[in-house]
C-alpha cells in the first residue's frame, strides 16, 4: 500500500503550531511535471509520453477521492454510497487488465497505455489491500489539524491519531480544557 499511502499524504494540510513553529501546509503536486516527477521517484514512470494538464486533473481527482475514502471511519466506508461513488468515478480512467504470467498466477495492471498508466498500481493496491483487509488500518488522522493518511499498526487497529503523542495529546488535552470550563 506505499503507492496508496504516498499519493494521498502528497497534500499536506496540516496547519498547527509545534514547539511554536508553524508547519507550512504543502501540495507535492502542483503541476503535471511535479506529477510525472513524483510518479518516476517511485517507478511509476511515464513511459508514454508528457503527462498533460488534462490527465494532472484526473490525478487530483483521484487524489481527493482517495483522501475523501480514507477519511471515513473504516466501518463507514463500505456503507457511505456518496463517497463510493466519487471513488468509483475517480478509478474508472485507470482500468485494468488481469495477466496471467508463469510462476506468479494472475496480476492486475494497467490497461492504460499513457503517461499516466503508472498510477493505475494505485488502484491495483487499493484492490489487493481490500482483499486483504489491510485497507482498514489505512486512516486519516482524526485531528481536523492534521488530516494525514497514517497506517494503523496497533494490534486491535483502533488508532486514530497518527502520532499520539502529537495530534492525540493536543486533542486530548483541548478535550480536558473543554470539559474543565463547562464543570465551571
Amino acid at each position: 500500500m506505499a503507492n496508496v499511502y504516498d499519493f494521498a499524504n502528497t497534500l499536506d494540510v496540516r496547519h498547527f503550531t509545534h514547539f511554536g513553529s508553524a508547519h507550512p501546509q504543502s501540495d507535492e503536486l502542483t503541476g503535471p511535471k511535479q506529477l510525472a516527477d513524483w510518479m518516476r521517484d517511485r517507478g511509476l514512470g511515464a513511459e508514454g509520453g508528457r503527462i498533460t494538464f488534462a490527465m494532472f486533473e484526473t490525478a487530483l481527482a483521484l487524489r481527493g477521492a482517495l483522501r475523501a475514502y480514507l477519511q471515513c471511519e473504516p466501518a463507514e466506508r463500505r456503507r457511505n454510497k456518496d463517497v463510493l461513488d466519487v471513488l468509483d468515478g475517480a478509478l474508472a480512467p485507470f482500468p485494468l487488465r488481469v495477466e496471467l504470467r508463469a510462476g506468479r498466477g494472475a496480476i492486475l495492471s494497467a490497461a492504460r497505455e499513457d503517461a499516466l498508466a503508472g498510477l493505475s498500481a494505485v488502484a491495483v493496491e487499493l484492490h489487493d489491500a481490500t482483499l486483504l483487509g489491510s485497507m482498514d488500518r489505512l486512516k486519516m488522522c482524526a485531528s481536523e489539524e492534521c488530516r494525514r493518511v497514517f497506517f494503523d499498526r496497533s494490534k486491535p487497529s483502533t488508532r486514530r491519531w497518527c502520532m499520539s503523542t502529537l495530534c492525540g495529546n493536543r486533542m486530548k488535552t483541548r478535550a480536558y480544557r473543554e470539559r474543565q470550563r463547562e464543570a465551571k
